[in-house]
């Protein structure tokens, strides 16, 4: 699974206009950003090796670049957050997605960007069949 695969599943969500990964250039108000997150420890293998290991995680960060009103950015951020609460099933590229960790209990106000351009952030952990 790919940040582009979850990039993708996120469009079908309903908010936002733009949607990247990496690192964008002049990005647009309503944008939605994936980005790859480390987490702390090493890869999970179960008992006989990687042959035996039935699950695999993805920990990615979602950035919500949205406009200059910081109402309207959290309403935008919290939109989506809500929606991902609300999965009932899903398959990314493929893989059929056992669960969803939602990483903080709330977007989280990063501020603003340069051009004053409010964004929050939402860390989010895919849990899914290898």
């Amino acid at each position: 699974m790919e940040l582009a695969d979850i990039r993708d599943w996120i469009k079908t969500l309903g908010v936002g206009d733009h949607f990247y990964i990496g690192k964008l250039e002049n990005k647009r108000e309503r944008s939605i950003g994936v980005y790859q997150r480390q987490i702390p420890g090493g890869v999970n293998i179960a008992l006989g090796g990687l042959d035996c290991t039935k699950t695999a995680s993805k920990a990615v960060s979602i950035l919500i670049h949205w406009d200059k009103y910081a109402d309207e950015t959290e309403e935008a951020a919290q939109a989506l957050y809500d929606r991902l609460l609300h999965v009932t099933d899903l398959e990314i590229a493929g893989k059929h997605v056992d669960y969803l960790q939602l990483d903080v209990p709330e977007p989280i106000d990063v501020g603003t960007d340069d051009n004053g351009v409010y964004e929050r952030v939402i860390w989010l952990t895919l849990h899914y069949e290898r």
